[in-house]
C-alpha cells in the first residue's frame, strides 16, 4: 500500500498518544503492525475482522487530516426521538405511577402496556423491545416474581407458582 509511504512509524505512534477511544487507538496499531512488516491477513485474523475492513483503516490515513482525526469516526446523531423531551418527561412522571393513576386498569407497567398507552396517548407506535428501553430510560428496572421458598409446603409452592405466573414480572422505580 504505497499511501503509508508517506507517514513514519514515530508520526503513528505520536498520534496513538494522542487519540481517545478504542476504535482509533486500534487503528492506529493496526497501522504500525502494518508498518512493520504484517500483513494485511494477518491484521484481519488478529482483531477479528475483514481484510476489506484493515484496507479501510489504512486507507483512511491517506488523508489531508490529522492522523487524529482520520482514525476517528464522525459523531453521529442517530434517530430523532418519536417523542419530545417534555412528552419523554410526561411519560416518565406517569410510569413512576400506578397505571390506575393514568386510567388504565392494570396492577403495573408493562412493555404491551406502555406500548398501548403511548400509542394512545402520543399517537406514535414502538416496538415491544423499545418499550423496554424507554421504561429503563424512565428509570424503572424490571423486577423479576420471587420464587418459593424451599422449606414451603407443595400447597402453598404451587399457590405461589400460580400468582407468579398470572403476575409475571414487573417495571419498579428504584
Amino acid at each position: 500500500m504505497d499511501h503509508l509511504d508517506d507517514i513514519s512509524v514515530k508520526e503513528l505512534q505520536d498520534a496513538l498518544d494522542s487519540v481517545e477511544g478504542n476504535k482509533p487507538t486500534q487503528r492506529l496499531l493496526a497501522a504500525i503492525a502494518y508498518k512493520n512488516g504484517v500483513t494485511q491477513t494477518e491484521l484481519a485474523e488478529w482483531h477479528g475482522t475483514g481484510r476489506r475492513t484493515i484496507y479501510s483503516w489504512l486507507k483512511r490515513l491517506d488523508t489531508d487530516e490529522s492522523l487524529e482525526q482520520a482514525v476517528s469516526d464522525d459523531e453521529r446523531t442517530g434517530r430523532k426521538r418519536k417523542l419530545s423531551d417534555i412528552e419523554q418527561q410526561e411519560f416518565k412522571e406517569t410510569v413512576h405511577e400506578p397505571p390506575g393513576k393514568a386510567g388504565i386498569d392494570a396492577p403495573t407497567w408493562t412493555p404491551a402496556l406502555v406500548q398501548d398507552h403511548l400509542a394512545e396517548t402520543y399517537d406514535v407506535e414502538y416496538s415491544i423491545p423499545s418499550c423496554r428501553r424507554l421504561l429503563k430510560e424512565a428509570g424503572l428496572r424490571y423486577q423479576k416474581p420471587r420464587r418459593a421458598a424451599a422449606g414451603a409446603d407443595e400447597a402453598e409452592q404451587e399457590e405461589r407458582h400460580d400468582e407468579r405466573e398470572k403476575r409475571g414480572g414487573r417495571w419498579m422505580p428504584p
